[in-house]
């Protein structure tokens, strides 16, 4: 001892000159930060120091820095299995995968749940597991002796501020998993700079992770811990805290949807808050569509939140303003639960409007996935409680989507008198959009009517008005329906230009539906301009994005139209094929008008390789077309008539 000189300076001294010359490997371990490492790096080259740290050494020079996260499930599984010494615990399927699974894939868990196994022979995996998994505190099973997993974040937790204990305790209260430094600024009511700068001192101390460029994830166990800590300290404060982020996500998510096509009006209201002090600048459709889609779980927690805490406006908000996006992009169970839990919301505030709204976002994604009975009875309520509150914007709309119900099921003449209903609030209340909406989906029944001079006259009406608002999505809409008569009355080049303006909106909004009704339509016209192979590709690409967005009745029509496709090019199995999958389809679904157009596709499969029974077809088409009083009975009349079946 009387060798070691006083001073941090002297003794670094004295220790280099000790090692001078030497070749060393220097482990240090557990240094808590870099004053401690510094003094006792050797002078010269040819050693090796390897330091341990809880923290990211970040102000190490010319040092190699390995992070060490989870491990994978396989790695998990076979760290449990030997140091359980068990070798029944080696299958992932099994025990040992799920108590991977709940240790969060973290070795430290793993280890001390393997030691407990290890010393318990008599215990067998299956009862850990499912100890584990109905556990109410996770981390107190966690444990080995006097050793914990919560006395190994306790280290790391003691090394904060006070001011980045609170942050870390309110992280664990937030209700979605992963968080950027715009959230995270309004959860701790700070500013976006200090925000960032506290986010940077908890991933520094392994306390969060960085699974994304700005975006921080909190373990599932660290989430625990800090749960646990915010319970024994001001529970009030966390849940304070947590309600500022719901409307942070609120008014973000509202000024994202403004840029969205969102079909309805219930995404314009917003919750009678202060906006968050600080929040991303979303300018464009990509930039509310990249932030909608980076939000998206949070953005369902939040909604899960806000009405389970008395929140119902900010339910209703989030729910609203995500529904264009999420119907644009096949996340129709997702939003389908969000309209379930804030329509609970709004009954439980007695918020008429807000009711009224969810109700109009709710029928319209049931038309989409083909629920039509469950449509009509909400829509129908929609309806009623839009004229009640006085909302006629919102009662046109609501009409209009009744309205497309009853064209999927070939009432024609109750459509007509919705859309008309829906024209004349439009034009009452001088909202041009609901107008445009309501002229391009009266255009729609009088096409499928064959009334084609009219809905000509409607679908170009409503561009001008589209355009004139500046709607991409109701514009792109008017093209695609303006094509489609194009091509009934025998305009081809006009249709293709139509059907390709409208692809391209659509692709820029990022509206994958839109883009499997446009190229459906192009792949139709393709078909009769000779144009085969781009029919084909058209088709294809059509059917796949209706197959993984679930439009089964959007489907149903490009199979049609892949089987007329097929007998254009005499594969007429094929083509009876394709039609026969949509007759399935639309027999399910009670949508007359794809249904007939599948049974006169199959007879006209069969015209040459047996009569009799492509006339059974054709008849059967026939006496659907006559009943809802579509004009392709016209057609299928004239081929019975010529082939005197």
């Amino acid at each position: 001892m009387q060798q070691i000189p006083p001073g941090m300076e002297a003794r670094a001294g004295r220790w280099r000159h000790h090692i001078a010359g030497k070749k060393i490997l220097l482990l240090l371990d557990d240094a808590a930060g870099h004053e401690q490492v510094r003094p006792l790096l050797p002078g010269t080259s040819g050693s090796l120091v390897l330091v341990t740290s809880r923290r990211r050494l970040t102000a190490l020079e010319d040092s190699a820095v390995i992070s060490l996260g989870t491990l994978s499930p396989a790695e998990a599984v076979a760290l449990l299995a030997q140091l359980a010494d068990r070798s029944d615990l080696g299958s992932e399927a099994g025990p040992a995968g799920e108590i991977a699974r709940l240790c969060g894939y973290l070795p430290l868990a793993i280890g001390m749940l393997a030691r407990q196994l290890r010393h318990h022979p008599a215990r067998t995996g299956a009862e850990l597991a499912a100890g584990l998994a109905t556990a109410r505190d996770r981390l107190a099973v966690m444990r080995a002796e006097n050793l914990s997993v919560a006395a190994a974040f306790d280290l790391s937790y003691t090394d904060l501020s006070e001011a980045q204990q609170r942050l870390f305790r309110r992280l664990g209260m937030t209700p979605g998993a992963d968080i950027d430094a715009y959230a995270v600024a309004a959860l701790d009511d700070t500013s976006l700079e200090s925000a960032r700068g506290q986010l940077d001192e908890l991933y520094d101390h392994h306390l969060i992770t960085e699974p994304a460029p700005g975006r921080y994830l909190l373990h599932d166990l660290l989430r625990e811990y800090a749960r646990a800590l915010a319970a024994a300290d001001d529970t009030a404060d966390s849940h304070i805290a947590a309600r500022r982020l719901v409307n942070y996500y609120a008014h973000v998510a509202a000024a994202a949807s403004r840029h969205i096509a969102t079909w309805t009006t219930a995404g314009g209201r917003l919750p009678p808050t202060s906006p968050p002090a600080s929040a991303p600048q979303l300018a464009t459709s990509t930039e509310a569509a990249a932030w909608l889609e980076a939000e998206r779980p949070n953005l369902h927690a939040a909604v899960n939140y806000a009405a389970t805490n008395k929140m119902p406006l900010h339910a209703i908000t989030i729910a609203a303003a995500m529904g264009g996006f999420l119907r644009a992009r096949g996340h129709w169970d997702q939003a389908a639960e969000q309209y379930q839990t804030a329509l609970i919301a709004a009954r439980e505030a007695g918020d008429l409007p807000g009711q009224a709204g969810v109700l109009d976002e709710l029928g319209l994604l049931q038309q989409l996935t083909s629920d039509y009975l469950a449509a009509i009875a909400t829509l129908t309520e929609a309806i009623g409680l839009f004229r009640d509150v006085g909302d006629v914007p919102g009662h046109a709309y609501a009409l209009n989507h009744l309205g497309l119900v009853q064209v999927d099921m070939a009432d024609y003449q109750a459509a007509v008198v919705s859309h008309r209903q829906a024209l004349e609030l439009a034009r009452d209340a001088g909202d041009q959009l609901a107008e445009a909406v309501s002229l391009i989906d009266l255009g729609m029944v009088q096409q499928m009517t064959g009334d084609y001079q009219a809905a000509t006259a409607s679908y170009e009406q409503a561009l001008v008005l589209a355009r004139s608002v500046g709607s991409a999505f109701d514009e792109a809409d008017a093209l695609c329906e303006l094509g489609a008569v194009r091509r009934l009355t025998g305009d081809y080049p006009a249709a293709i230009s139509c059907e390709h303006q409208a692809l391209d909106l659509f692709h820029h909004l990022g509206d994958r539906l839109g883009q499997a009704w446009a190229l459906d339509e192009l792949g139709r016209v393709h078909q009769l301009t000779g144009d085969y192979p781009a029919a084909t590709a058209c088709l294809a690409e059509a059917i796949e994005l209706f197959r993984d967005l679930g439009d089964r009745h959007g489907r149903a029509k490009a199979l049609n139209s892949l089987g007329e496709l097929s007998l254009r090019t005499a594969a007429a199995q094929e083509s009876r094929s394709y039609h026969a999958e949509a007759l399935a389809i639309t027999r399910e679904l009670g949508t007359p008008g794809e249904q007939a157009r599948a049974l006169e596709g199959i007879g006209r499969s069969l015209l040459h390789r047996d009569p009799t029974e492509a006339a059974a077809h054709l008849r059967q088409a026939l006496e659907i077309y006559q009943k809802i009083g579509a004009p392709d009975a016209r057609r299928v009349r004239d081929t019975l008539d010529g082939q005197s079946l």
